[in-house]
């Protein structure tokens, strides 16, 4: 408080409005094979159609994840996706030998000084999609068609030990325009010239120049030919010369325009597609643009593209990338009119990520201070991912659940053994038993509209999904199973159905039945966690009840760090608190509470050791599992009172 030293009226706030926050409860995660996209990264998608986007399509070998993906994503919710690779993935490259660069981060931290060892193009992620990859620079050379393409010798000549050749000026563009005369070398076998070889096509020129053979020898004669035009020279409005920033600098010939293109048709489906295109772009290192953005071709390609990585120059010119300060004249493309400017991607290989890399992946997922997570999906992993998911991640953070399908083979073309195979056989005994694990019956039969053909497909990302949908209409406390809420999408069949006796089975166990019911459609006919223990914890509605208001209180609990441990304090906490509960209550997810936090657990030994207890009972409301209807048929006349109970 301000000392005052005179009579007056001193005015302060102190707010005590904080409300207990709304916390997320719909955020999927998930980590998966996939054949485009960053690897080791997680990305955030909204739909499946932004699924495809960022990580390709399925394809015929390579989808459960995807489809698992897209299953949830159906049902209207953010999903968290990491694409894992083996260690065997490459990027595609213009050259030499691949390897693998995982996401942007890896790129900046071992290769954004160039790796000339590959070329100048990398594809951004690995995977042999980038094999369908075209990259094609251009500057005022090659862009605009008006440059010497070939020399052809029409008279060799004799005598000749060595020889000059000379091309005439152009006459089409001054030299003060940009103009540039073109040169060559002559090759000489027998004392003849044989071959003329271009060094540098210049530019300017509006008919073929004459070309003169100078030297020892006599009587040496050729002609020249003006290459045709770039042949993506139609996709810009302007032909590349030099940019604002060179000119105000005294340099010239900076500029390039970089196009990529789907050469096979791999990505697009019609060959030839143009991907994305950077028009006006500069070799000049320090190149600012007219928003004072970094306009440098390599800065540009690196922090705009979607599908490639700048790794090296191109192999012509070696005053690419240096400043454009002193009146640099940078030099040419040289060649034909796509000769070394063009460069097809090659050596991308896929490799399908191993349980250690996909476990890896998931545990991107582990620090619930840096990733908001809630619904975890396992797709078709094997059982040790799923553990480790369980172990590592959920009951670590614990604020999220995991959800686990049974093997393919347990219920797949397993007729008459479904049942012994998930609970004797498969991997159910394996994983460990967490109240934060969810386990189902089944897989789903569903269409592929990327391949036109259908697919069996797990059913924990539908499960999941249910419990999005229960959060929409309802509250996370209700329970996701049965036909108000449990309802599973884009299913034409299920690879088994469980009968009742089945499902007596299966649930004793922990496992959540998928049923086909005939008028209602495939229902999720469980809510049990994969908690083994008599407790109120086996169930998904009570899990879920419990990590909204552990993660809602201890969010809004971290206002109190740093105040002082007194019955203020305390009092203000217990007014943040129980508002907040009476609302759940009030939305049937408590039967009753009790909030103390007062001197009974914050004694002078918790308060010396700079502690801050609050005791928080809850009642939890009991979804309702089972139904009793009896039925008595009585003779007439016999009034009901006189049945008793």
């Amino acid at each position: 408080m301000a000392f005052q030293l005179s009579p007056g009226v001193l005015v302060q706030e102190k707010d005590l409005t904080n409300v207990v926050p709304a916390v997320a409860t719909t955020i999927g995660g998930i980590v998966g094979d996939y054949q485009w996209g960053p690897a080791h990264e997680i990305v955030a998608v909204q739909s499946e159609n932004n699924l495809v986007e960022r990580f390709g399509k399925p394809t015929l070998s390579v989808y459960y994840d995807h489809m698992t993906a897209s299953s949830f994503l159906a049902y209207g919710s953010q999903l968290l996706n990491v694409r894992e690779v083996g260690a065997a993935a490459r990027n595609a490259v213009s050259t030499g030998t691949a390897d693998q660069i995982k996401n942007r981060e890896q790129y900046n931290e071992s290769y954004s000084a160039g790796e000339g060892s590959v070329g100048p193009w990398a594809a951004k992620y690995p995977g042999t999609l980038g094999n369908a990859l075209k990259v094609e620079i251009a500057d005022i050379a090659s862009a605009s068609g008006l440059s010497v393409g070939s020399g052809t010798v029409t008279a060799g000549g004799s005598g000749y030990t060595s020889a000059t050749v000379t091309f005439a000026d152009p006459t089409g563009v001054t030299p003060a325009q940009g103009g540039i005369t073109a040169t060559g070398t002559a090759t000489i076998s027998g004392g003849a010239v044989t071959a003329i070889t271009i060094t540098n096509p210049g530019y300017g020129y509006s008919s073929a120049p004459a070309v003169t053979i100078g030297g020892d020898g006599s009587s040496g004669t050729a002609t020249s030919t003006l290459q045709t035009a770039w042949t993506y020279k139609d996709q810009f409005d302007f032909t590349p010369t030099t940019t604002t920033w060179a000119k105000n600098n005294g340099s010239t010939r900076d500029m390039v325009h970089v196009i990529v293109i789907d050469e096979t048709g791999e990505i697009t489906g019609t060959a030839g597609t143009v991907l994305e295109k950077f028009a006006g772009l500069s070799k000049a290192s320090e190149s600012r643009d007219d928003l004072n953005q970094s306009n440098y071709y390599k800065n540009v390609i690196n922090d705009r593209s979607e599908w490639i990585y700048w790794m090296d120059h191109p192999t012509n010119g070696s005053n690419w990338g240096t400043s454009s300060a002193g009146g640099t004249t940078y030099a040419v493309l040289v060649g034909s009119a796509d000769s070394d400017v063009s460069t097809s991607l090659t050596s991308g290989v896929d490799a399908s990520p191993a349980t250690a890399d996909l476990q890896a992946g998931y545990g991107l997922f582990a620090n619930d201070e840096l990733v908001d997570v809630s619904l975890i999906l396992t797709s078709a992993h094997a059982t040790a991912v799923g553990d480790y998911v369980i172990d590592n991640v959920a009951e670590i953070r614990k604020d999220a659940m995991i959800f686990i399908s049974p093997q393919r083979s347990a219920v797949v073309n397993n007729e008459g053994s479904e049942s012994t195979s998930i609970i004797t056989t498969s991997d159910l005994n394996a994983y460990t038993r967490s109240s934060y694990a969810v386990y189902d019956s089944g897989w789903k039969y569903m269409y592929d509209k990327y391949n036109d053909r259908y697919v069996y497909v797990p059913l924990n990302g539908d499960v999941a999904g249910t419990c999005v949908v229960t959060d929409k209409s309802d509250d996370p406390w209700f329970s996701p199973g049965g036909l108000n809420r449990g309802q599973i999408k884009n299913a034409i069949k299920l690879a088994w159905s469980p009968n009742k006796a089945q499902r007596d089975t299966l649930y004793s166990k922990g496992v959540n039945p998928v049923i086909s019911t005939p008028g209602s459609g495939i229902v999720l006919f469980g809510d049990k966690t994969m908690l083994d223990s008599p407790s109120a914890f086996n169930r998904i509605n009570v899990r879920r009840l419990f990590i909204v208001l552990e993660k809602a209180i201890a969010t809004a609990a971290k206002f109190q760090l740093f105040e002082f441990n007194d019955a203020f304090t305390r009092a203000q906490f217990v007014a943040l608190v129980e508002p907040f509960l009476r609302d759940v209550q009030g939305r049937r997810g408590i039967f009753d509470f009790r909030v103390v936090c007062d001197e009974t657990n914050n004694t002078a030994q918790v308060i010396d050791a700079n502690e801050f207890k609050a005791d928080i009972f809850v009642k939890p409301a009991k979804s309702i599992n089972f139904i009793t209807l009896t039925f008595v048929a009585t003779r007439s006349g016999i009034s009901f009172e006189e049945l008793g109970g």
